[in-house]
């Protein structure tokens, strides 16, 4: 093995992405123990790594963007016996100790698994970020069947995972979500709702009965988790992953401290899972574009617009 030139896009120092970030060649070094490299055939765009650039888990710079990613496995590290090189694997790259991360034409995996026949590359490459925070937030939460969840801020890629596990687990799920989505919602099961004035008294309707948990996934606004704690009555039964300073203030609970206290993130191996479901059919997160790399400036425009209505794809 050898290290490989590689064209990546990256940030020398921390402000808003689109004046930070640039093109450039990087050498990608061979992958350490615990490691696969692969030579990328999709990127998934996330709001994490715009807050990456931003000042989000600062760490030694110059560092790339690109969480999600679908590749060919190109290197096998020290200790690794479950794939070998030509798989299709898609996972998520390590950007804190690699020069560059999934936006790049090679990248260092500190996670994968095996795209399973049926799954392309983009559809497999947006898996993996939306469905950890969605999976690991439902856990935090300890829905049972038969219990009404609202997930708020469902036309998000979060929020449009979280309804499907959500309802897969068994509970009874009313979302908020904008028309791009409703339908789509609404046929996995959810009874849908619009956002704005009036939502309260609207939930309450669809509820008949009371709202035992409620997910905000929305984009950070003001007044939301107050909404959500007068539907629920109970400031412990709302979690954020997004309005964290009004949760706090508000008593309402937010994923990220207790991911963080309760030792940090856990296994994600239930993304197999659904990447499986997803080949047949039964999960999806829906993809709005892909670009070609060198179009990567469109691409995180349309990421950064706020209401991409999808998952934003890199194809090196």
């Amino acid at each position: 093995m050898s290290a490989v030139e590689s064209r990546a896009v990256r940030f020398h120092e921390v402000g808003e992405p689109l004046d930070v970030l640039v093109q450039e060649q990087v050498e990608v070094p061979d992958p350490g123990a615990g490691r696969i490299r692969v030579r990328v055939r999709a990127a998934g765009l996330n709001p994490a790594d715009w807050e990456l650039c931003r000042g989000f888990m600062p760490g030694a710079l110059p560092r790339g963007i690109g969480f999600d990613v679908a590749g060919t496995v190109d290197a096998i590290g020290d200790g690794v016996d479950d794939v070998s090189v030509g798989d299709l694997v898609f996972g998520s790259a390590d950007f804190v100790a690699q020069p560059s991360a999934g936006v790049a034409d090679i990248a260092i995996l500190n996670l994968w698994f095996a795209v399973p026949e049926g799954l392309d590359a983009a559809r497999a490459a947006v898996l993996p970020m939306v469905l950890e925070t969605a999976v690991w937030t439902l856990d935090l939460m300890d829905i049972q069947p038969g219990e009404t969840v609202l997930v708020h801020g469902a036309g998000g890629m979060v929020g449009f995972a979280a309804v499907q596990v959500a309802l897969g687990r068994g509970a009874r799920v009313i979302a908020t979500a904008g028309p791009t989505f409703a339908s789509d919602l609404e046929a996995f099961g959810a009874s849908v709702t619009a956002y704005g004035d009036g939502m309260v008294d609207r939930v309450r309707a669809l509820a008949n009965g009371g709202v035992d948990h409620a997910l905000d996934v929305s984009r950070p606004n003001p007044g939301a988790i107050a909404a959500l704690i007068e539907i629920t009555g109970d400031p412990r039964r709302v979690v954020t992953i997004s309005n964290h300073d009004e949760a706090r203030g508000q008593g309402a609970r937010v994923n990220v401290d207790e991911l963080m206290a309760a030792g940090g993130f856990p296994s994600a191996d239930f993304l197999a899972d659904y990447a499986a479901l997803a080949a047949a059919g039964d999960f999806t997160v829906p993809v709005v574009a892909t670009f070609p790399f060198d179009e990567w400036r469109a691409a995180a425009e349309l990421s950064l617009s706020g209401a991409p209505h999808g998952k934003v794809v890199l194809v090196p």
